[in-house]
């Protein structure tokens, strides 16, 4: 079904009036915010500030009343966590320390010399130790030596 031409322009006068209402109806609420934020904005926004305050309170006075409890309950379980773990250290170390005394009773420690007679001789790997931390001071040495006549040379 084709429009007549008469009926395309009604409806293009239709949109075109609904969009200026539109428009109108923006303008309108811009005019009444701008009036409104000029006389009853401050209120309004101080009521909202007192309002908040007052919630606020309330809920830090629950929270802290909670936390309160938090804490306390947190305190007994750790009080009671260390009195468990003091006795069955007791428990165990009382027994284990008792042994060790009466071991070490009996064990005969040696002297000095026999001590020094005792000990192995010299390993590969001690060797090879010594070496490399001769190597180390020789090349410190020279690089000391090395860095005073730089210094001698430059001072020329």
């Amino acid at each position: 079904m084709l429009q007549s031409p008469t009926s395309r322009t009604a409806a293009v006068d239709r949109v075109r009036f609904a969009s200026r209402q539109v428009w109108l109806a923006g303008l309108g609420a811009a005019v009444v915010t701008r009036e409104w934020a000029g006389k009853e904005a401050g209120k309004v926004f101080g009521t909202l500030v007192h309002e908040g305050a007052v919630v606020e309170s309330r809920a830090l006075r629950i929270v802290g009343h909670r936390v309160e409890d938090s804490v306390s309950r947190a305190s007994a379980l750790i009080g009671r966590a260390r009195t468990t773990l003091r006795s069955a250290v007791n428990d165990y170390a009382a027994p284990a320390l008792t042994r060790v005394r009466k071991s070490l009773a009996s064990i005969e420690m040696p002297t000095r010399f026999a001590a020094a007679a005792s000990r192995p001789a010299a390993t590969p790997r001690r060797k090879a130790a010594k070496r490399v931390q001769a190597v180390k001071r020789a090349t410190a040495v020279k690089r000391t030596v090395a860095a005073k006549r730089g210094k001698r040379a430059a001072k020329r």
